[in-house]
């Protein structure tokens, strides 16, 4: 599965040396029930719709504005006519790599770099970056939608760590939904980006800390404080850097960073969530990671791929695999 890449994945700096690998050995207990496979969608909706795709390319509503940028898994041929992709406001040109770089055109008058959006009446800014993203995966709203009726219901307090959080709309979400958040990303851009949309979502005063961090190290030091969490959201690049250099390879490091992650919940867990872009593989090999990690945990792990509706045509754009363990 693909996506375009978080400014996280490439911050340049120094490689620093790899700390020693955490031991991991298999969980003792009975794997918890699995529920698969679960296609989770996103339909078109006033914030948002994916207004058509083919040849390569998807075209988009973001709000005001209608986006086309490069779709590497839309192999079939477009259902709208040309007519209606030359009406886009902006079009994403140049390196089409999932590193790459490139540039936005705007066919009609020039735009500014932000422009107001909305998920769910939480307001937020898009932008238009050199790699190709506007700042939010509205795939993920199936998460957020999971994620705030297991706050609602728990009725008491409820702390949500939100790992390569990115621009916050996850941790605008928990923070609207009551709970106590903390917000990771190893960029300092994004974290930026991430205030301004707790400004603009008017959430100002809700509880999130927003930390720049590397999230491997950020989740080994809180395991040593003791520190613990109910809801744990995981969205990690296929690589990256951290702040300091630190090196994550994917496959190389998700299993440690998920044991990780059941060992910093707390005692009485609700989820923990985690997606996967960018990486050549099927959902089994991060639904059986995330069995094996909650092994003796009870509960239910829920695997299967992100996707989301077409207008035109009704077919279904696939952006990402996720597995998600959920209390019983």
């Amino acid at each position: 599965m693909r996506r375009e890449e978080k400014p996280s994945a490439v911050i340049a700096s120094p490689a620093q040396p790899k700390t020693e690998p955490r031991r991991l050995s298999r969980r003792e207990g009975a794997l918890p029930a699995e529920k698969l496979p679960l296609i989770l969608e996103v339909a078109p909706n006033a914030d948002y719709a994916l207004l058509d795709s083919g040849a390569g390319q998807k075209l988009e509503q973001y709000g005001p504005y209608r986006i086309v940028r490069p779709e590497g898994q839309a192999i079939w041929q477009r259902a709208l006519p040309a007519k209606e992709w030359e009406n886009a406001d902006a079009v994403f040109t140049g390196d089409t790599d999932e590193e790459g770089l490139g540039r936005w055109r705007f066919p009609g008058q020039p735009l500014g770099e932000t422009w107001p959006m909305k998920h769910d009446g939480i307001d937020y800014l898009g932008r238009f970056t050199s790699f190709r993203h506007v700042g939010v995966f509205p795939e993920q709203a199936s998460h957020w939608d999971h994620m705030a009726g297991l706050i609602a219901s728990a009725k008491r307090p409820v702390k949500v760590l939100n790992l390569f959080g990115y621009t916050g709309l996850a941790s605008l979400v928990a923070a609207r939904a009551g709970a106590e958040v903390t917000h990771v990303d190893a960029s300092k851009k994004a974290i930026s980006w991430a205030r301004e949309n707790q400004e603009m979502a008017r959430l100002a005063e809700r509880p999130i800390r927003w930390i720049v961090e590397d999230a491997m190290k950020f989740a080994e030091r809180e395991e040593r404080r003791g520190s613990r969490y109910d809801i744990v959201l995981f969205d990690p690049p296929a690589y990256g850097r951290g702040p300091k250099g630190e090196v994550w390879q994917l496959f190389e490091d998700l299993p440690a960073l998920t044991d990780i992650c059941r060992a910093i919940l707390s005692p009485r867990p609700l989820a923990v969530v985690l997606t996967a872009y960018s990486i050549r593989s099927s959902f089994f090999a991060i639904h059986a990671l995330m069995r094996d990690t909650f092994a003796g945990m009870g509960g239910r792990v829920e695997s299967g791929e992100l996707i989301i509706r077409e207008q035109s045509a009704g077919r279904a754009l696939s952006t990402s695999l996720f597995s998600r363990w959920v209390a019983a």
